[in-house]
């Protein structure tokens, strides 16, 4: 066959197959040829460059930036959400949205999920979703201690309780502060049956929903009373924190920062959130830039949940 005729075949081959629909077999049927030579003559013809690949990305979307983020950080999954503006309220609504749909379309039947207690943008979520119907979580287990002043604590224990509810599976909450005055006290915690109880499902975990604190507080842990006082956060800012998963602090490399205001925590650890399968971080906004980027080299999340205006500049950051 000429080069010429060859092309041609290629050609009309990869018409039938990607512009009119049809499929191997019945291209095979229509042109008398084996069903073996029409596949090969589609990659040919990919390899030629006559079958050319493009991606539109509706506006919206942003799936360079999600790529630049997956291969900077060697993260798993980006989801980068529209927002229209650089603030919190926007950025906590937007990633809320964002996080709420990736629940319902990738949410397994019988998984047991984690969630940290004191999150606004996965407030924000719960707002968000709808109740799901064609799977059921087993159960939803608070990672962080959940007491604190009453008003706030609702919240805290709310953000399991409603969860649960909208996948259909059981809360397991956590009754304890989310930070003891000393080792000891939480030692003394760890004895109440209930307690220990929730903390010993943590390695049961399949899917873990997480923000990503700043240094900086946010307005939900000091309201509730559950945070450390400016000094500690200070001697942790000397020692190399830039942020904090489940009030666990931890250094630029994602390196976990041990001591006794680790010891004081009630909740789930670092360690033990690197065994959970599948982690997902939901964070946004200038202050936690860096937190983010932490939490991104220290592989403490496999999928992000963030805004446009933060991926921007997380692709930026050296």
């Amino acid at each position: 066959m000429s080069r010429t005729n060859e092309l041609r075949l290629m050609t009309r081959v990869a018409q039938m197959y990607h512009l009119e629909g049809l499929k191997q077999n019945e291209i095979s049927e229509i042109l008398r040829i084996s069903q073996a030579s029409v596949s090969r003559l589609l990659r040919r013809a990919e390899a030629e460059g006559i079958i050319r690949v493009s991606v539109v990305a509706p506006s919206g979307t942003y799936p360079d930036l999600e790529s630049a983020i997956r291969t900077k950080y060697g993260i798993a999954e980006v989801i980068v959400a529209d927002c229209r503006e650089d603030n919190d309220d926007a950025v906590f609504a937007a990633i809320g949205v964002a996080a709420a749909h990736l629940l319902e379309q990738t949410l397994e039947d019988g998984d047991v999920i984690g969630v940290s207690s004191w999150s606004a943008t996965l407030q924000q979520m719960l707002d968000n979703i709808h109740p799901i119907k064609r799977v059921s979580s087993e159960r939803v287990i608070q990672l962080l201690g959940g007491i604190g002043v009453p008003s706030a604590q609702i919240h805290a224990t709310q953000l399991t309780t409603r969860l649960a509810h909208l996948t259909n599976g059981v809360p397991q909450l956590l009754p304890a502060p989310c930070v003891t005055g000393c080792p000891e006290s939480k030692k003394i915690l760890l004895s109440d049956p209930h307690v220990r109880s929730t903390m010993e499902q943590f390695k049961r975990v399949t899917t873990a929903f997480v923000g990503i604190g700043a240094m900086a507080p946010s307005q939900n842990l000091i309201y509730s009373g559950n945070t450390f006082t400016e000094t500690e956060l200070e001697e942790l800012s000397s020692r190399g924190a830039v942020g904090d998963i489940c009030l666990r602090f931890y250094t630029a490399e994602g390196e976990p920062l041990a001591g006794e205001i680790y010891e004081r925590v009630v909740g789930m650890t670092l360690e033990e959130l690197r065994a959970v399968p599948r982690v997902i971080g939901t964070a946004g906004g200038k202050r936690k830039t860096q937190a983010i980027a932490g939490a991104l080299r220290g592989k403490l999340v496999d999928v992000l949940v963030t805004d446009r205006f933060t991926a921007e500049r997380l692709t930026q950051l050296t």
